[in-house]
């Protein structure tokens, strides 16, 4: 019997990702590309749907194409504008694949694709009540609800990086003011870092352009900036994570996505800010964990897992 494979596209707004995986979550071949690339969700597809064609002669049976976006509909199949991805439009992607590639398609919200990853493949095998929270260009988060994914009413809930945390706070893509995304996540960290680097001397001076992943190594070393960039983010998403506990009880909540891979000096601080804002009946009800695939693709695996 042949191997069944599933194709899975992981957009972020930096990176694009797309893989051809096994039953078993192996990825099998990989291709990247940087997201600045497209000018448009229609370029991407017309510019993709050749090369899926042309690699998918490599295996006997696909069995579909799964995409994880921001601002992915679940329902409609479409990114509806997305402001990480510079694709200001509503975007049918799921519909251009298919037509293109003559395979069907299916579209969720990166974040959800992750939290689907970290149900079949991950720590979550036997949770039904769980969050993953997505850091990386920007902000999101995949809701599990009795085992199920939350979608809402409109197929966006979980739109955690748009929740805003102060009112007067620091300008948003999505236009608004304040939204959690603005500071915690790749982005923000930089932000928080820049703003210091004004006040304190640091090695981060010495690093042109510097990233999120340049904040980690300084902290490392003890770098007085980076602690206090890490520390500020982690407090802002603990404060977060609270009031997200006080609606959706969640078993644990799972980090993943390139920032996330500061675990080690951020969820203490996360966790101590959860705590200190967390409602009373709630307190010691919920764990801050790294994803058990924070070092693999986490939202390509559940995109292509949505195929199986």
């Amino acid at each position: 019997m042949s191997e069944k494979i599933s194709i899975g596209i992981d957009i972020g707004g930096t990176n694009i990702e797309i893989g051809w995986v096994n039953f078993d979550g192996k990825i099998l071949n990989q291709i990247n590309y940087k997201t600045n690339k497209f000018k448009t969700g229609k370029e991407f597809a017309d510019f993709i749907a050749p090369i899926i064609i042309d690699e998918n002669k490599k295996y006997e049976s696909i069995l579909g194409i799964g995409i994880g976006a921001p601002n992915g509909n679940f329902f409609t199949g479409s990114i509806e504008f997305a402001p990480n991805l510079g694709w200001d439009e509503v975007i049918p992607l799921a519909k251009l694949f298919k037509e293109n590639t003559g395979i069907e398609t299916k579209l969720t919200n990166d974040a959800n694709a992750a939290a689907y990853a970290e149900m079949i493949y991950g720590n979550a095998k036997q949770m039904k009540n769980f969050v993953v929270v997505t850091l990386g260009t920007g902000l999101g988060s995949g809701i599990i609800v009795n085992g199920e994914m939350l979608y809402g009413s409109t197929g966006f809930a979980g739109e955690f990086g748009h929740i805003i945390i102060d009112e007067n706070g620091r300008q948003c893509g999505c236009g608004r003011k304040g939204c959690l995304e603005t500071y915690a996540s790749a982005t923000g960290i930089v932000k928080t870092a820049n703003e210091l680097l004004t006040q304190t001397d640091s090695i981060l001076n010495k690093i042109p352009n510097f990233e999120a992943k340049d904040i980690f190594s300084a902290a490392l070393s003890g770098d007085e900036v980076a602690l206090k960039s890490i520390e500020f983010t982690g407090k802002m998403l603990g404060k977060a994570i609270a009031d997200y506990t006080a609606l959706f009880s969640p078993e644990a909540v799972f980090l993943t996505g390139g920032l996330a891979k500061a675990h080690s000096l951020l969820i203490p601080a996360i966790e101590n800010a959860m705590n200190d804002n967390m409602l009373k009946i709630f307190k010691n009800t919920v764990e801050i964990l790294p994803s058990k695939l924070i070092d693999d693709n986490a939202g390509l695996l559940g995109a292509a897992a949505m195929m199986i």
